[in-house]
C-alpha cells in the first residue's frame, strides 16, 4: 500500500480509494488495540474481579482487537458485514470499563 508493493507481500491491485482507506484503518487499529489489549492483561492483575469474570475478560480483549482490525478488513470488500467492527467496539468498550472499575475497587 504505502510502498506500492515494493516492500513485503504484495496487497490486492486495483483498490478504489476507500478500500486502502479501510486497509489502513485497518493496520492502525490493529496496533493500537493490541497494545491497549497487553495494557488490559497487565491491569487486570491488579484489578480486583471476581475470579470467574478475569479469563473471560482477557479474551474479550483479544478478540476486540481482532474483530475491530479484522472488520475493517472485511468490510473493504463486503460492506454488509459492518457487525464486526460493533461487536468489536463493543467488547472494547466492555473490557475497558470492566478493568478500569476493577481497578478502582482494588
Amino acid at each position: 500500500m504505502v510502498t506500492n508493493g515494493k516492500f513485503g507481500t504484495p496487497g490486492p491491485q486495483n483498490l478504489l480509494p476507500s478500500q486502502v482507506s479501510l486497509y489502513r484503518a485497518g493496520h492502525a487499529h490493529a496496533g493500537a488495540l493490541t497494545l491497549l489489549s497487553l495494557f488490559l492483561q497487565v491491569a487486570l492483575d491488579y484489578a480486583l474481579l471476581p475470579h470467574g469474570v478475569v479469563m473471560p475478560i482477557r479474551l474479550a480483549a483479544l478478540a476486540a482487537a481482532l474483530l475491530v482490525s479484522g472488520g475493517f478488513f472485511v468490510i473493504a470488500h463486503v460492506p454488509s458485514m459492518r457487525g464486526l467492527l460493533y461487536v468489536g467496539a463493543a467488547l472494547v468498550v466492555l473490557t475497558t470499563l470492566t478493568v478500569g472499575i476493577g481497578l478502582l475497587r482494588a
